[in-house]
């Protein structure tokens, strides 16, 4: 049995510890509810934005707007949307579990430091890697859209996927990949749009005016430019409360068995006293006995 001293420097440093991981559950939880707002307040907008190129797309009977016309696929590309930090939990192990089972002509390009990581340990066809501040804006967004938008337009690419987890409450997040170009099937798009936000009896709202465009292919590519931009930000929100959910789930659970083991160690640490009071009793005896 281990001796009382041992024992209570590993209930110091186990208390030290603990105090630590509860600090970093209260930053996670503040920063999980500033992110968990702004991530259903863009919901809306997201939402609205594709309603209105579906009807604006559908005034059209053929759309030659490369943004929405199918091409043959050689090389996709996906976005991957990771973490700059650890400490939460499996997220990012279950995103890249969802990465290994994407084949080898895709081309990536990374958002967060634990995904180029990732993609360049693997050997990994890594285009371009980004940084991801704690709270991204959409001019922090923009950068990225721009970058795929240039891949896709050179014939680099030839999808616009995104892997990220998506954000279904605080203890539940799951890795997701979904395309967004091109945009060849925008009834399908906008139908899981609306199911992934929760909105499954949604019906699109429909315009009886005549709409005139003079030239239809510049405001359809700058509709899909917009949507793409809009659609990785929501994207990139969901995955930010996602992440700060799940490291405020995984540093409650380390506090919580900091506690677990402070009690074992406490419960130890008392019987190894015992034992050791009793056999300086039991010397005492003897000695006395034997005078």
């Amino acid at each position: 049995m281990a001796n009382t001293r041992d024992i209570r420097i590993r209930i110091k440093g186990v208390k030290n510890t603990r105090q630590i991981t509860r600090a970093m559950q209260m930053v996670a939880t503040s920063k999980m509810k500033k992110a968990q707002e702004s991530a259903k307040a863009g919901r809306p907008y997201a939402l609205l934005l594709a309603d209105i190129i579906v009807s604006i797309a559908d005034e059209f009977d053929d759309v030659t707007q490369s943004y929405y016309v199918e091409r043959p696929v050689k090389h996709r590309g996906i976005l991957v949307i990771g973490t700059d930090k650890g400490l939460c939990g499996a997220l990012n192990s279950n995103l890249f579990r969802v990465l290994n089972d994407v084949d080898g002509s895709a081309k990536f390009v990374s958002v967060g430091k634990r995904a180029s990581q990732y993609l360049s340990r693997t050997r990994r066809d890594l285009l371009a890697d980004f940084p991801l501040p704690d709270k991204p804006t959409f001019s922090d967004i923009r950068k990225v859209v721009e970058f795929l938008l240039r891949s896709y337009d050179d014939g680099r690419i030839d999808t616009i996927e995104v892997l990220f987890t998506s954000f279904i409450n605080t203890l539940r997040q799951e890795p997701e990949l979904i395309r967004l170009f091109p945009l060849n099937d925008l009834d399908s798009m906008t139908n899981k749009l609306h199911e992934r936000f929760g909105e499954l009896d949604h019906v699109a709202p429909k315009d009886n005016r005549e709409i005139m465009i003079e030239d239809r292919n510049t405001v359809l590519a700058e509709l899909a430019t917009l949507y793409l931009k809009q659609e990785i930000f929501q994207l990139a929100l969901e995955a930010q409360a996602s992440e700060h959910s799940a490291r405020m789930v995984a540093m409650k659970t380390a506090t919580d068995n900091a506690g677990n083991l402070i009690d074992d160690l406490t419960l130890q640490y008392n019987r190894a006293r015992q034992a050791a009071i009793t056999q300086e009793i039991l010397e005492i005896s003897a000695a006395s006995f034997s005078e």
